[in-house]
């Protein structure tokens, strides 16, 4: 008996851990920060003094161009889709014969002309066959995504031709769950604003992801019977 009460506070004591260890946020390696590229030591030269991996901008608003520097993105994402479709298929057959006869004459029973094959009630080789199939279908899909909000991200790389690599995430922590929001894309320079912001529609290649967990979350996840007897493995 003890050995029972003892397996079952082992075990209440790891899922209590569990549910605890999964209130902690869940980082993304795939959305992690970098850190700025080492500015090496410009070798000394006669000539001008200007290295554009130390220049400073005085006069001109700050803008993201480099590995490590951050830029806001202005999350202004809508979409519509809607879909609809309708299909109607009907079709009748209809056979029918009558009692074959043999043509010519039967001597035996001494009549002329073509007797029937079958003459009797119980034996008659005629049929009639009729049949109708009908189908309607009828389909309508429609969705709507609204997101908007503010995310900050970094510049990962600087590819060959100007525009920028970024990737960042953004986690929030409210009472018993937490919110995660991943972006990453490639932004041109020419679309950063003053302010040094650029809106989500200008990202190409963009990947935004809002989930969440903890209680809240779980609450709207479908438990694995349910999702069973409504994927496409039922047969009716």
């Amino acid at each position: 008996m003890n050995t029972i009460f003892s397996r079952t506070g082992l075990l209440f004591s790891i899922l209590l851990l569990a549910a605890c260890a999964n209130d902690l946020p869940k980082r993304d390696p795939a959305f992690a920060a970098v850190r700025p590229v080492a500015t090496p030591v410009p070798e000394r030269s006669d000539g001008a003094i200007f290295n554009p991996q130390t220049n400073i901008t005085l006069y001109e608003d700050y803008k993201a161009g480099r590995v490590g520097d951050i830029l806001t993105v202005r999350l202004e994402e809508q979409t519509d889709a809607e879909k609809e479709t309708e299909t109607t298929i009907s079709k009748q057959n209809g056979y029918a014969m009558q009692n074959p006869t043999v043509f010519g004459t039967t001597p035996q029973f001494n009549l002329p002309g073509a007797l029937p094959l079958a003459s009797t009630t119980d034996n008659n080789l005629a049929f009639n066959l009729n049949s109708n199939s009908d189908f309607e279908g009828e389909g309508e899909s429609e969705q709507n995504n609204f997101l908007s909000g503010n995310v900050t991200v970094s510049v990962v790389e600087v590819l060959a031709n100007g525009n920028l690599l970024v990737r960042g995430e953004k986690i929030v922590t409210i009472n018993q769950g937490n919110e995660y929001l991943r972006l990453s894309g490639i932004v041109s320079p020419r679309d950063i604003d003053a302010d040094n912001t650029v809106s989500s529609i200008r990202i190409a290649d963009a990947q935004i992801a809002y989930t969440g967990d903890g209680a809240t979350g779980d609450a709207n996840v479908m438990g694995w019977l349910s999702r069973f007897f409504a994927s496409s493995l039922m047969p009716f």
